[in-house]
């Protein structure tokens, strides 16, 4: 088989010859009792990097050693790309959500030997799941290996925008030390009211991360949780997301992105927000209404938005995101820590490993199977397409 393998670019400085930490704590089961991936063999270190095209998810020697080839690349925006080129006659496409490889009808169609698209991570919206489902190819992910990753994310986020941290290091960068222009934005998140919006596997981790910090929590989900969890965390379901967010400081958004959840965060929905409020996104940046989101923190509407996720991805260099006030954005890093990558990579070659044995691959991991909607894909995605738009990536131009 023919696999192709789109990643982010290596760093500029090359490769780390050296890590900080020798090696990472062994974790063998998530908090749900799922295992962590099992894949039977692995040829890399744990800590090491593997989600840029140099790491090659540490794919390389398993799959030229059972007589596959294996194409890697970062190359994936704009005509004539290369991810377009070796797709044409690719089995597997492997893609990551950090650097998204819009698997849209199109290409879908320009590839008909395609069989499997696979997420090394979680999130499979830059694959067109209807057009996947009409062409018969089957969509995974490796649900969970970067859930908690994700959360610890949003738990810095939260922190850092409510306590006003990025302003107070760039004064300390520029030498200043005007403690009044620190401050003045600074406040304390005990007390607060902070909400979810969807309680999966992220949102829930996000919540018990934060109820230490003495926070009123708050959920909005589809699927309700059990009354034991809610009186753990003293939580209270709403049945909507206006609901929620009339009553929350700090809004944080977990959900994925699909039609019904496209353009949520719109003008109207931040109108009925508490003025002054945050958001932390780490879901997807379609989620939200870019101008929408850039209008409401000028306003003071919003006190602040974190993100870490954008549209499209890379976000143009022009992205009005990037130069929004009282923004803290990051790109698209929150589920790639070297620890992540670890579990991710293990993940796509336990999937791997089931494709050529023609075992079945975990519920956990498939999203679309035979034609429909399956395991995880049917509890969290609708049918329908997210990737229009997506070709604004090629704007993006590397520095």
């Amino acid at each position: 088989m023919k696999i192709l393998c789109v990643l982010y670019d290596n760093p500029k400085k090359g490769m780390p010859k050296k890590y900080p930490l020798s090696k990472l704590p062994v974790i063998k089961k998530y908090p749900n009792g799922q295992t962590l991936p099992t894949p039977k063999g692995r040829d890399f270190k744990p800590g090491t990097l593997l989600g840029s095209v140099s790491g090659e998810l540490g794919l390389r020697k398993f799959l030229e050693k059972n007589g596959h080839e294996l194409v890697v690349t970062s190359d994936k925006d704009g005509k004539g790309c290369r991810a377009d080129r070796e797709l044409r006659d690719a089995d597997i496409v492997i893609s990551q959500p950090f650097w998204p490889y819009y698997l849209t009808r199109e290409k879908m169609e320009s590839a008909p030997n395609l069989k499997f698209a696979i997420t090394a991570g979680i999130g499979s919206d830059h694959v067109d799941l209807q057009a996947a489902m009409d062409h018969n190819i089957d969509v995974y992910e490796v649900t969970y290996c970067n859930s908690r990753s994700v959360a610890e994310h949003i738990v810095m986020m939260i922190i850092s925008l409510v306590r006003d941290y990025h302003n107070q290091h760039a004064i300390v960068n520029r030498g200043g030390w005007n403690i009044a222009d620190a401050v003045h934005r600074s406040y304390d998140v005990e007390g607060m009211h902070v909400g979810t919006v969807a309680a999966g596997r992220i949102g829930l981790d996000a919540l018990r991360k934060m109820k230490p910090f003495d926070v009123h929590l708050h959920y909005f989900d589809k699927h309700r949780l059990p009354k034991s969890v809610e009186k753990e965390l003293n939580l209270r379901f709403h049945s909507s997301v206006e609901s929620l967010v009339k009553v929350c400081d700090v809004v944080t958004i977990n959900c994925p992105l699909h039609p019904e959840t496209e353009n949520l965060f719109d003008k109207k929905m931040i109108s009925k927000m508490k003025k002054g409020a945050y958001i932390v996104n780490t879901a997807r940046g379609k989620i939200c209404n870019k101008q929408a989101i850039a209008a409401a923190l000028k306003s003071g509407q919003l006190s602040g938005y974190a993100g870490d996720v954008w549209f499209p991805q890379p976000a143009p260099n022009d992205h009005i995101w990037r130069k929004m006030p009282h923004h803290g954005m990051t790109p698209h890093t929150s589920g790639t820590s070297l620890s992540a990558q670890t579990r991710y990579a293990d993940g796509v070659r336990e999937i791997l490993e089931c494709i050529f044995s023609r075992k079945q691959v975990r519920k956990e991991y498939t999203i679309v199977r035979n034609g429909e909607l399956a395991g995880t894909g049917k509890h969290s995605y609708t049918k329908g397409n997210a990737t229009g738009g997506s070709k604004e990536a090629a704007k993006y131009k590397r520095r």
